[in-house]
C-alpha cells in the first residue's frame, strides 16, 4: 500500500491544489446560473447548448438543467438549443425576469439545432441523442445497440448477459467495456462466469433519459475494463406522464410496463418521485421452450433542497430465470440430430436475481463549481447451468457445469468540478469499489441438481480504489486542451474453500491521458486522443502470481473529425489504434487460466445522421477493424471472433399526426473463430421494421424482427466437443440461431 501513498503525495497532490490556487489569486466580478427546461413536462433538459452574445461565451446544461456563465452583462441576448426542443432566443432582462428559468418548446428531431463547439468534449454523444429520440426501444437488448458500433448476441436463453463486440473486440460479457447506470457499475469483477460480466437487464428501457458513450480509454474519470470504450446510460429523473404499457407477440411473448408519478401537481414543486415496473415473458422460438421469466421493480425520488443542494435516490431489484437451449455444433444439424432451432442439453438455464440502493447528492459551489457525492449498494445473486462440450469430458454423465454466486458490491464516488474564468476548467475525483463474494462455485453437475465435480468453490474480496484528475483549458475557440492522470490500486483475496487455504495479492497502475479538440470553423470539429487505460483480471488469477497479473494495460489514439456540411447532416469518423499487453484470461467455464499474449488492433469508424427532408431520417454506421496477436507466426496471430466490419443503419418516418416508422438493418462479416483462420464465424444481415401511431393520450405499434426469416447465427464458437456415441471428439463451429421472423404488437397508455 505504501507505494500508492507516496504517488499520490508526489504526483497527484499538487495538481490538485492547482485549482484551488487559481481560485484564491482570482474574483470574478459577477457570476449567474440559470436552469433549462421542457415546458410541457417541467423536467430539466442535460445537454443544451446555451451562447451568450455578444462574445459568443458558451455553457452546457449538465444533469439537472444548470448553467453557469461569467461577467453577465444586461446588454447580453442568450442562445439556447438542444436536440428535440425548438431553439429559444431571449435578453438578459427577459432571463432574469423569469428568475433564471428558460423554458424550451419540444418538437421533433432537428439536425439543425446541433452546434459543433471546439470546447464540449461531450460532442460525441450527439449521435446518441439523436438515437434514443429516433429510435423505439423494443426490449432491454436495444439498450446497448444506442453505442454505434457495438453489437450484441445472446447464447444462452434470454436471461443471460448478452456477448459483446465493439472495436475489433469479442468483449466477451464485459471484460474490455465500462458499463454503468446512474453511476452505479454494471460490470461484476471476478464474476463467476466471466470477468466483467455485464447483465442490464434490470435497466427498463423506457426509464432511458440520456446515454453517455466514448471509445477507447482517454477519459481520467473511468478505470478499470475501459480500454474499447466506456458507456454511461442515465435514467430520468421525473416522468413527464404516467404509462401503462402491454405487449404481446409470437412465441407466447408477453410484457407490461408502468411507470406511475407518485407526487400530484401541488407537491411537485422543485421534487419529483415516481416508481416503473416490467415484467416479461417468452418461452422463445427453441424447440425447447424457455419459459423465461423477468420482473423489475425501479423507484426513485428526486428533490431541490435548496438551490445549492439537489438529491437524487433510487431504489431497483431485479428477477430472472430461465431455460436454455444452449449452443449446438453444426455437424448436429447437418446429420438431423437437432434442428436448427434444437438443443442437445434441454436441461441448461439460470437465474439471476439484483438489487440495487443509489444515493446521489449535487452541491453548487461559488462561481459555478459543483461538489458529487455518490454512495451505492448491490446485492446480486447468480446461478447458471451450460454444456458446451457435452460428452467430451464425462462420457457417462455428461459434461454440464455450474457456476454460482452471492455477491455484495459497496461503492463511493466523489467528483469536484472548479471553473475558472471560462478558460481553465479542472475536475478531481476518487472512487472506492468494494465486492464481496460468498460461495464463488464451478462444479460439474447432471441434471443440474446433482455435483459430479467440484472444480472451485470460496470466496472473493476485491477492493479498487482510484484517485484522478483532468483539467481543461480552452486556448481559444478554435483549440481546446484536456490532460488526464489517474492511479488505481487493487487489493484481492480469495479463500479457497476446496483447499483451505487464503491468498492476498496487490498491485497498482497509473493511467495518462491527453486530449486535443481543434474547430477551425462552425462546421468542422477535429480531435486527437491518446492514453492509457487497463482491465483488471480475475482475483483467482492474481493471487496466483502475486499480484503479477491483476491488471493489464491497454494503449491507444484516435485522431477524428465531426463535420456538419449542410445543417440537416451530421458525420463523424475516427481512425484509431489501440495495444493490450500480455493478458492472462480467466475462462470461467473450464475454471482454468489461459495466456493470450498482446495485441494490436488498428480501424476506422464511421457515422451519419441525415435528414433528407423534415419527416424522413436517415443513419448509418460503419465501423471497420484489423487486430493481430503480437508475437506470433503470419497465419496463426488472428484474434478469435474478433469482428472485422460490421454496420447498422436504417431510414426512419414521422409526422406531425403521430405516424412513425422504420426499417433497420444490421450486419456483421464473417470473421476468424481460430488463431489460424480455417474456422470461420458466418457473419448475416437481418432486418427489422417498425410501425407507430402515437397521440397526447395512448400509442399503439408492431415491430418486426428480422422481417425477411434471414436464417443467421447470432453467436458463434470454435469449440471442441464429442456427442452421445460418437468415438472421438470434433472441433468446429458451435452456435447459437438468431431470431426468425418475430412480431409483437403494443399499446401505451399515458395519463
Amino acid at each position: 500500500m505504501r507505494h500508492m501513498f507516496d504517488l499520490v503525495k508526489i504526483v497527484l497532490v499538487p495538481v490538485l491544489l492547482f485549482p484551488f490556487k487559481l481560485l484564491c489569486q482570482q474574483r470574478l466580478a459577477m457570476d449567474e446560473a440559470g436552469v433549462v427546461i421542457s415546458f410541457a413536462a417541467n423536467v430539466p433538459v442535460e445537454g443544451a447548448t446555451v451562447i451568450i452574445h455578444p462574445g459568443s461565451k458558451v455553457a452546457v446544461t449538465d444533469e439537472f438543467g444548470k448553467f453557469f456563465f461569467k461577467n453577465a452583462s444586461t446588454s447580453d441576448s442568450i442562445f439556447i438549443s438542444a436536440i428535440g426542443f425548438e431553439p429559444k432566443a431571449i435578453s438578459y432582462e427577459e432571463f432574469e425576469g423569469n428568475h433564471n428559468i428558460i423554458s424550451l418548446n419540444q418538437r421533433h428531431v432537428e439536425l439543425s439545432s446541433i452546434t459543433i463547439l471546439a470546447n464540449r468534449k461531450d460532442q460525441l454523444n450527439h449521435i446518441s441523442k439523436i438515437d434514443i429520440q429516433m429510435r423505439n426501444l423494443t426490449n432491454s437488448q436495444e439498450i446497448l445497440r444506442l453505442v454505434p458500433g457495438l453489437f450484441i448476441g445472446q447464447h444462452a436463453g434470454g436471461g443471460k448477459a448478452e456477448q459483446l463486440f465493439l472495436r475489433g473486440f469479442d468483449l466477451d460479457h464485459g471484460t474490455d467495456i465500462n458499463i454503468s447506470v446512474d453511476g452505479m457499475p454494471v460490470n461484476m469483477v471476478s464474476h463467476a462466469h466471466g470477468q466483467g460480466y455485464a447483465d442490464l437487464h434490470f435497466l427498463i428501457p423506457e426509464l432511458i433519459e440520456d446515454v453517455n458513450f466514448r471509445k477507447g480509454p482517454y477519459y481520467a474519470e473511468k478505470g478499470n475494463l475501459t480500454t474499447a470504450g466506456y458507456v454511461e446510460y442515465k435514467t430520468k429523473n421525473s416522468l413527464p406522464t404516467n404509462l401503462i404499457k402491454i405487449e404481446a407477440g409470437q412465441f407466447s411473448s408477453y410484457r407490461t410496463v408502468a411507470m406511475i408519478n407518485l407526487l400530484n401537481k401541488q407537491s411537485k414543486q422543485n421534487q419529483s418521485a415516481f416508481i416503473s415496473s416490467e415484467y416479461m415473458y417468452t418461452n422463445g422460438y427453441f424447440q425447447n421452450p424457455q419459459h423465461f421469466n423477468r420482473i423489475n421493480l425501479f423507484g426513485k425520488y428526486y428533490k431541490k433542497i435548496n438551490e445549492k443542494n439537489d438529491v437524487v435516490f433510487s431504489a431497483s431489484t431485479f428477477y430472472s430465470r430461465w431455460n436454455a437451449s444452449g449452443q449446438i455444433p453444426e455437424r448436429s444439424v447437418k446429420s438431423g440430430v437437432t434442428g436448427f432451432f434444437g438443443s442437445i442439453d434441454p436441461n441448461e438455464g439460470g437465474k439471476t436475481r439484483r438489487t440495487n440502493l443509489n444515493l446521489q447528492l449535487q452541491t453548487i459551489l461559488k462561481h459555478g463549481d459543483s461538489f458529487k457525492n455518490q454512495l451505492y449498494y448491490t446485492k446480486y445473486n447468480f446461478q447458471l447451468y451450460s454444456d458446451f462440450t457435452f460428452f467430451l469430458i464425462d462420457s457417462l454423465n455428461g459434461d454440464q457445469i455450474r457456476q454460482k454466486e452471492s455477491r455484495d458490491l459497496f461503492g463511493y464516488n466523489g467528483i469536484f468540478l472548479h471553473k475558472n474564468n471560462g478558460k481553465f476548467s479542472t475536475e478531481a475525483g476518487v472512487s472506492l469499489r468494494y465486492d464481496k463474494t460468498k460461495n464463488s462455485e464451478l462444479s460439474r453437475s447432471k441434471n443440474k441438481n446433482v455435483v459430479t465435480d467440484s472444480i472451485q468453490f470460496g470466496d472473493i474480496r476485491e477492493l479498487n480504489v482510484g484517485i484522478w484528475i483532468n483539467e481543461t483549458i480552452d486556448i481559444n475557440k478554435k483549440w481546446t486542451l484536456s490532460s488526464g492522470l489517474r492511479y488505481d490500486h487493487f487489493n484481492n483475496t480469495y479463500f479457497d474453500k476446496l483447499e483451505h487455504i487464503s491468498k492476498m495479492a496487490t498491485a497498482g497502475m497509473v493511467s495518462p491521458k491527453i486530449n486535443f479538440y481543434y474547430q477551425p470553423g462552425n462546421k468542422t470539429k477535429l480531435y486527437l486522443t491518446a492514453g492509457k487505460g487497463f482491465h483488471s483480471n480475475d482475483t483467482r488469477i492474481a493471487v496466483e502470481t502475486d499480484g503479477r497479473k491483476i491488471l493489464t494495460a491497454a494503449y491507444g489514439s484516435d485522431i477524428g473529425v465531426i463535420l456538419k456540411p449542410t445543417k440537416n447532416i451530421l458525420l463523424q469518423s475516427a481512425l484509431w489504434y489501440l495495444k493490450l499487453d500480455q493478458e492472462f484470461v480467466y475462462v470461467g467455464d473450464e475454471g482454468v487460466v489461459k495466456p493470450s499474449g498482446s495485441s494490436k488492433r488498428l480501424g476506422l469508424d464511421f457515422s451519419l445522421r441525415y435528414q433528407l427532408v423534415k419527416w424522413l431520417y436517415v443513419d448509418f454506421d460503419g465501423n471497420y477493424s484489423h487486430g493481430r496477436s503480437a508475437g506470433k507466426g503470419r497465419g496463426q496471430n488472428y484474434l478469435p471472433l474478433a469482428p472485422v466490419f460490421t454496420s447498422i443503419g436504417g431510414i426512419t418516418y414521422r409526422n406531425d399526426r403521430g405516424w412513425n416508422a422504420s426499417l433497420r438493418y444490421r450486419y456483421m462479416g464473417s470473421r476468424p473463430a481460430d488463431e489460424s483462420n480455417i474456422i470461420r464465424a458466418t457473419g448475416y444481415f437481418v432486418t427489422d421494421a417498425l410501425v407507430n401511431f402515437t397521440q397526447q393520450k395512448f400509442e399503439a405499434g408492431i415491430s418486426i424482427q428480422n422481417l425477411f426469416y434471414v436464417q443467421w447465427k447470432e453467436t458463434q464458437f470454435e469449440t471442441t466437443s464429442r456427442l452421445r456415441g460418437e468415438a472421438l471428439p470434433v472441433t468446429e463451429i458451435h452456435f447459437t440461431p438468431g431470431t426468425p421472423f418475430f412480431f409483437k404488437t403494443h399499446i401505451s397508455i399515458f395519463f
